[in-house]
């Protein structure tokens, strides 16, 4: 039977997943927004771009406030312990949504076409380094470099092999999920050419973060071997989930299947990050807390619980709509 202590976690870390596949698709956009070229030839792919994520970037960011809100509250002094070691890529990943959010609102009304490139320069590069110090935090405490007293090396706690490899597969993820759904916006909107375009760029995408997946696997060894340990055991099968589901949507993108193409991408990330959750447990900070030992009150466990409860009946409904009509190009037509 499930301890209440796991319980919360499992929640919590629900929140993550989310995060990783929503938030992901929302921040992989700025690649592509990045690289589309010049004002003129880019046009088309960054009205896209603010066409797919414009109705939902705010709602994304709803798991990072769950995931933040049930750590300090239900794990506090890892929370604490995390905060204060990582202060550094913290505060940049939250400068960089704070940059991009304001950044993409303020291209739309920009006086000059000056400013409007500015802004678009702003929302595609926090868009790129925002995942990437947000995979370093992840790669510092599955590596154990979070102690628990807190207050551990502000500097190689989040510069390392596994926590550089974990900002790159996460700009890597971000990005070919995002590839794939702007592919599925632009064929669903009969944007021929431009689905064309973001398959070949989605496909080269996926090929060169498998690579680095793969890549990765030889100093995560090494640098975190309880990490290693775990992805080699116990979630060996959603590796292998991951990969089947990354290959499936590769294939899919061949053969011009955009829309189908969706549900495979969503898997092959989701199966990513909970490979990555299964194989660190028990642990919430690797080699230094578990999660039984880092839980707070049970009265406030308890209380978590039933708040989490609460928000799936009352929050999840009008999420799932919200992506229905974006997903159906429904709320163009009310």
């Amino acid at each position: 039977m499930m301890s209440l202590e796991v319980a919360v976690a499992a929640a919590m870390f629900v929140g993550v997943v989310a995060y990783a596949v929503l938030g992901g698709a929302d921040f992989g956009s700025g690649f592509f927004d990045l690289t589309a070229g010049s004002s003129r030839r880019g046009a088309e792919m960054r009205t896209l771009v603010d066409h797919s994520i414009g109705p939902v970037w705010e709602a994304n960011h709803v798991w990072l406030i769950y995931v933040l809100v049930i750590w300090w509250t239900g794990f506090p002094e890892s929370f604490a312990a995390a905060m204060t070691t990582l202060v550094l890529p913290l505060l940049l990943a939250l400068l960089g949504i704070v940059l991009r959010g304001a950044s993409f609102a303020f291209r739309k009304y920009s006086a000059t076409l000056g400013q409007a490139r500015l802004f678009g320069v702003i929302f595609a590069t926090a868009s790129i380094l925002t995942p990437f110090f947000l995979g370093t935090v992840a790669g510092a405490i599955a590596s154990g470099r979070v102690p628990a007293e807190g207050v551990g090396d502000r500097w190689s706690s989040w510069m390392n092999p596994t926590s550089i490899f974990g900002g790159l597969i996460a700009v890597g993820t971000c990005a070919f999920l995002a590839g794939v759904f702007l592919a599925a916006d632009a064929a669903r909107s009969d944007k021929v050419r431009l689905a064309e375009d973001l398959r070949l760029r989605a496909l080269v995408v996926g090929a060169f973060t498998g690579v680095v997946v793969l890549v990765a696997l030889v100093p995560v060894s090494e640098d975190a071997p309880t990490l290693s340990e775990g992805l080699a055991g116990r979630a060996a099968a959603l590796v292998v989930v991951s990969a089947l589901a990354g290959t499936a949507t590769l294939w899919l993108l061949w053969e011009r299947r955009y829309s189908l193409a969706r549900w495979p991408a969503v898997v092959a990330v989701a199966s990513v990050v909970s490979g990555w959750g299964v194989a660190q447990y028990p642990w919430l900070l690797v080699d230094e807390v578990r999660i039984v030992d880092a839980a707070g009150a049970s009265a406030t466990l308890q209380a978590l619980l039933v708040a989490v409860g609460l928000a799936v009946v009352v929050v999840l409904p009008p999420l799932a709509y919200l992506l229905r009509l974006t997903q159906s190009e429904e709320w163009s037509r009310h």
